[in-house]
């Protein structure tokens, strides 16, 4: 069978171990490196992969051969974590924070989280997805193909809802794949400081039953820390929201070591999300579980921390590990994931292979889309990012810089040289 178009003379092609399962411990240093490669795109899908002079049956007369000589090329990058969708910014605190003022300390003044809060709530439909479209075409030109993007800056229906709705909308309007998670449970709003249990209750036995009947998201997140939702809390929350059909994630021990990483391993959630807090036990319990671990490093460089989540010490536990940039406006606003993964080496001694299995095929499984992409599997979408680099080591050696030269998603050219062509 004859290709739409055929990627050539690639110095490396990086092809995850696509087992059906996330790759845990000693499986994330494994990969298969192609060298002198091409990859074939038949109708959005890879159509095949291999190394050397590409077999006659793959190239027709209307076959598109694109020339791709010292380039390596991944899967499309998925960034896994993000708080994608969210009205203003939050560089007023930035002082505050060189100054030393714990994130919780700006919290409980009315800033971080319930700053973006009143942001989100006064900018409207329109505004949310001209601003997030930006947001999307710089985590595109930087390479990634799926984004995951939270609610979580309404704390009230109406703006939660607007929010998850501009995701719906802009995975119809853009190029990459955006999944949707409810994170109602992000803070407590101000009115409910004195009586939390009651903004619980409007969180288990209104809002998370619109979201399943409105079908608004596909997961439900929850910040369980000292100071916002306690263990017990989240387990209620969590757990209603399992009842009514959506999968599992929680921002756990980011902080403090309170038990969130053992509730993820109780609850086996899909994923746990930060955990530098994480004690030995909870990453027992997570392995145990099956619980994916997404690290966000630069959330701990952002806060101007030395506590990085102990990558080796969880793979050396047997756990699946996914990276991403927690893309926020107050505790890590950056889109750019190259500049993670290479904190994922240069913070977390995670070596080129580890980092790249944590944001293609283990980023997949961490959004539960690794049945489509995340790999260079034939008849997966053909979402691929090829970087101007000569070899894999490259491309987190040399850190700071945007590599990417192209980005297919679903085998169209739309970003090329820093521009973006959709």
């Amino acid at each position: 069978m004859a290709a739409d178009k055929v990627l050539v003379h690639l110095n490396q092609i990086f092809c995850p171990n696509d087992t059906g399962s996330p790759l845990r411990g000693k499986q994330m240093d494994e990969a298969v490196i192609l060298n002198d490669g091409y990859i074939a795109i038949k109708d959005g899908n890879i159509l095949a992969v291999g190394e050397g002079e590409v077999p006659g049956e793959l190239i027709s007369s209307s076959t598109e051969v694109i020339d791709l000589a010292g380039c390596v090329a991944t899967p499309g990058l998925i960034d896994s974590h993000t708080h994608l969708v969210h009205g203003g910014s939050r560089e007023n605190e930035f002082s505050m924070k060189l100054n030393g003022v714990p994130y919780i300390e700006i919290l409980k003044a009315g800033g971080g989280i319930l700053s973006s809060v009143t942001s989100t709530r006064n900018a409207s439909f329109d505004e949310l997805v001209e601003k997030s479209k930006k947001h999307m075409d710089t985590m595109l030109i930087h390479g990634v193909t799926t984004v995951e993007g939270k609610s979580g800056y309404g704390l009230e229906w109406e703006t939660e809802k607007k929010q998850m709705l501009v995701a719906k909308k802009l995975n119809e309007v853009h190029p990459m794949d955006v999944v949707s998670t409810f994170m109602g449970a992000h803070a407590v709003p101000s009115q409910y400081k004195e009586n939390p249990e009651t903004f619980i209750d409007i969180l288990i036995n209104e809002m998370i039953p619109k979201v399943a009947e409105e079908n608004l998201a596909d997961f439900c997140d929850i910040f369980c820390e000292e100071g916002v939702f306690s263990v017990e809390e989240s387990r209620r929350i969590l757990t209603a929201a399992r009842e009514h059909g959506l999968k599992l994630k929680m921002h756990a021990d980011e902080i403090e070591s309170i038990g969130g990483a053992e509730l993820a391993g109780e609850l086996a959630t899909h994923s746990a999300e930060h955990l530098m807090a994480a004690s030995d036990e909870g990453i027992r319990a997570m392995a145990e579980a099956g619980v994916i671990a997404n690290l966000l490093p630069g959330t701990t460089f952002s806060l101007m921390k030395t506590s990085y989540a102990p990558a080796r010490k969880m793979m050396d536990n047997n756990l699946a590990l996914a990276l991403s940039s927690d893309f926020n406006p107050g505790s890590c606003p950056t889109e750019n994931l190259q500049l993670i993964m290479q904190l994922g080496c240069l913070a977390m001694r995670m070596t080129p292979v580890e980092v790249f299995n944590a944001v293609t095929i283990n980023a997949a499984h961490c959004l539960d889309v690794a049945d489509r992409v995340g790999s260079l599997k034939e008849g997966k979408q053909a979402d691929i990012t090829v970087f101007e680099a000569p070899n894999l080591d490259y491309l987190l050696y040399h850190f700071g810089v945007n590599q990417v030269k192209q980005v297919y998603k679903k085998g169209e050219l739309v970003m090329e040289d820093r521009r973006v062509l959709y």
